[in-house]
């Protein structure tokens, strides 16, 4: 197979962690060797970006970051996931440029797939050695959760086991920190067990399979 080119595009700059889900998932299925990722943060282009819609970022992903295969991040959120998955196709129908595409839509939310591993959340606290309860919800549950970013902020911050103005300074380095959790999760295959996850391997198996 000819090297393929694989291009995020997201929300925002935050959702730069999820190539890390995309990449270990891609080499269950190819050779790592014969990929290229990008993730297309747009907010750095010259262009003014304010109120694009997602049709009009689409082309400019594809401008900037040319790919074989354009993942695109949307969160479920309130939504039902199908509703995401449509809204996607639309976007893409209407920017007009025939890409191939694969829905990227955590359920409810990116930090719900951040949540499958208690050791990675330690360890983004600088304290992996830690005690205190984290409460996270099995696996299983994760997509039920009504907001896992709250969930996630809240296991760091009890991690941590700071207090005071050291977890004031804590809390502002938090989104680093969930960054830094998405890196450490080691064993990503247990984001199989969610649906979510499960929709987005079998549309990029199904996406890679139709270039060979």
């Amino acid at each position: 197979m000819r090297k393929l080119r694989l291009t995020l595009l997201g929300d925002g700059s935050s959702d730069r962690c999820l190539l890390i889900p995309i990449r270990w998932l891609v080499s269950q299925i190819v050779d790592s060797a014969i990929v290229e990722y990008e993730f297309a943060d747009l907010g750095r282009l010259p262009e003014s970006l304010s109120g694009r819609t997602l049709s009009q970022r689409i082309p400019l992903a594809i401008r900037y970051y040319p790919c074989d295969v354009l993942f695109v991040h949307r969160d479920a959120e309130r939504e039902p996931p199908a509703s995401r998955f449509d809204e996607i196709a639309r976007s893409i129908t209407e920017a007009g440029t025939g890409q191939r595409w694969v829905g990227v839509v955590p359920v409810r939310m990116t930090e719900a797939w951040l949540l499958v591993e208690e050791r990675a959340i330690r360890i983004a606290a600088d304290n992996p050695n830690g005690a205190a309860p984290l409460d996270l919800p099995e696996i299983e549950a994760l997509e039920r959760m009504p907001d896992p970013k709250a969930l996630l902020y809240r296991a760091l911050e009890a991690a941590c086991e700071k207090r005071g103005r050291r977890l004031a300074q804590f809390q502002r380095d938090r989104s680093w920190r969930v960054q830094r959790v998405a890196t450490l999760i080691q064993d990503l295959s247990k984001l199989r067990a969610l649906s979510s996850f499960q929709r987005l391997e079998h549309d990029t198996r199904k996406a890679i399979a139709e270039m060979s």
